[in-house]
């Protein structure tokens, strides 16, 4: 089976079709099945731009919308997950997952599905040691801090995809797992990237939950995209027995969907032929739903995860093989996911223009369709009650407002280590807005609806290289001919890039209150966007 993967879409729809439609004319190369590994931006009218967290000038509509209107079709089944820059209100509809158009389908903020006989993972969203440990409480109309919080990776995510022991073949994150560059030429990387220097030298370059994952589930592919550089590293783990085979897991990190850039690459995956050609639930991964329900937390304390330490009764949570197989027979053994994607908001029309139409928080019948079959929490319906709820509390102790937060204390400290103390990192590729004047007010930011005028783009095609079935890389940097190969893909040099002055970046202690203590920072890829105008701060 032939997978086509991409890195950050953009929304750039319409151009990730037609690179796929020529590579089938020029190569003869049909894709079975299209990843995103992030930033897809299933924008859908106004209301969805102004819950992006990018600056203005970057709020265009692109083409998602003709494909959520049914004027266009995904012509390959499209699976992708969320990252930092996304319509936040769209995604947070399917929290567990669910189909945002005909033919793509949104893995939540974490999920795992079958096709083919293929197991593939994923987890949206880019890891921050200040939101890791609270619940998903945000919802629109978001705030300046609640925008970005909202595709904050969370530790329960985390938690529920490390209850899964069987084999995993595919898995996705959108920012890198930290330490991956030291199984890949850092020398190359580092020549492409030279502002990475600091963090690859200090390990703290990308995200150590993935990281966490990466080991744990030791899948056979693992595709990234946010830094917007393409990578290949091989990562050979360690068996914890005699008994247990050696197994190895090929990353590739992808750059982002442009003109003049080879974006897309095809890998072959072994897939089972007798299986159909629908998307299908994964028993397991349902199975740990079921039985992680109760951990669901929807409000901003922090919080820990179960774990052998004394402190709870329970805290393994993977699932027996009777689990699983109470789930098939519930489904009467059909995993296929229904195709029951639902209009859930207005689409942008091109000549009738909204650019005052605000975001709503919506229940979409899909979650509720899913919930209702598997017994799971509602998300969503649960945020709303405690909405309601906590403006209730706030009426009736208007006076102590001061003292009392209505939504529980983020301040408190946890009566428990997490495992992951030392989670912190800043990826120079994450777009903050200007702290001096860029940061608008979301209630009167402006969106440019008009969609974007690429130039032509099978003009400026670059061929795209198919991946060969082994994927040899350099342990380190030694090998420079090796990567030649690996990266012959057609990652373009950009301009050599001015080196800034800038101070350290401070480490994120363990500090229970969310205060990093972190100055913004100037950006430092210049590649985040394709626009000449690009804004200079991250």
């Amino acid at each position: 089976m032939k997978v086509a993967v991409a890195g950050c879409c953009h929304g750039a729809l319409d151009k990730l079709y037609e690179t796929l439609e020529l590579l089938q004319r020029r190569h003869g190369v049909r894709p079975d099945l299209l990843l995103c590994c992030g930033d897809f931006q299933a924008v859908r009218n106004e209301a969805d731009l102004r819950c992006m967290a990018v600056p203005a000038k970057y709020r265009h509509m692109q083409s998602f919308y003709r494909y959520y209107s049914g004027e266009k079709k995904a012509p390959v089944l499209t699976v992708f997950i969320g990252g930092n820059h996304e319509a936040s209100n769209h995604l947070q509809e399917l929290p567990y997952g669910g189909w945002v158009a005909p033919n793509i389908y949104y893995l939540g903020y974490a999920g795992v599905v079958r096709f083919r006989g293929v197991r593939i993972g994923g987890i949206s969203g880019i890891f921050k040691s200040h939101d890791y440990r609270k619940g998903h409480f945000e919802c629109p109309p978001y705030n300046q801090q609640t925008i970005r919080s909202a595709y904050h990776v969370r530790n329960i995510e985390v938690f529920k995809l490390k209850q899964l022991k069987r084999p995993m073949d595919i898995f996705m994150s959108h920012d890198w797992p930290r330490s991956i560059y030291h199984y890949g030429n850092k020398k190359q990387l580092l020549k492409m990237k030279s502002f990475f220097r600091q963090e690859v030298e200090s390990n703290t370059l990308g995200s150590p939950a993935a990281s966490e994952l990466l080991q744990h589930l030791k899948p056979s592919y693992w595709f990234s995209a946010h830094l917007h550089v393409k990578f290949a590293a091989f990562m050979q783990h360690q068996t914890n027995s005699k008994e247990e085979l050696p197994k190895a897991t090929k990353f590739l990190a992808l750059d982002k969907c442009l003109p003049h850039r080879d974006f897309l690459q095809i890998i072959d995956v072994e897939h089972d032929p007798t299986a159909g050609d629908s998307l299908e639930y994964d028993a397991e991964w349902i199975a740990v739903l079921k039985a992680t329900n109760s951990l669901v937390n929807v409000t901003q304390s922090l919080w820990n995860m179960p774990e052998n330490n004394g402190l709870h009764a329970k805290w393994d949570y993977s699932v027996t093989e009777e689990a699983i197989k109470e789930v098939l027979e519930e489904l009467n053994h059909n995993l296929k996911i229904p195709c029951n994607f639902t209009l859930t908001a207005a689409c942008y029309d091109p000549s009738k223009p909204q650019k005052n139409m605000e975001p709503v928080h919506t229940i979409n019948p899909q979650t509720t369709e899913f919930c209702a079959q598997f017994g799971l929490t509602d998300i969503n319906d649960r945020i709303q009650q405690v909405k309601e709820e906590g403006s209730v509390r706030e009426y009736e102790e208007e006076e102590e407002e001061e003292e009392m937060d209505s939504t529980g204390s983020a301040e408190e400290p946890s009566e428990y280590n997490t495992d992951n103390s030392g989670l912190s990192s800043i990826n120079p590729d994450e777009i903050m807005l200007d702290d001096e004047g860029g940061d608008e007010d979301l209630s009167t930011c402006s969106v440019d609806p008009s969609p974007d005028h690429p130039p032509e783009f099978s003009a400026s095609f670059s061929d795209i290289r198919i991946m060969p079935d082994s994927m040899a890389v350099s342990s380190d940097d030694a090998m420079d001919s090796n990567n030649e190969e690996l990266e012959k893909s057609g990652v373009c040099k950009q301009a050599e890039e001015k080196s800034l002055n800038e101070r350290p970046l401070k480490r994120i202690g363990g500090n229970e209150n969310g205060n990093t203590g972190i100055k913004k920072i100037k950006r430092r890829n210049q590649a985040i966007y394709a626009a000449e105008d690009e804004d200079k701060t991250e």
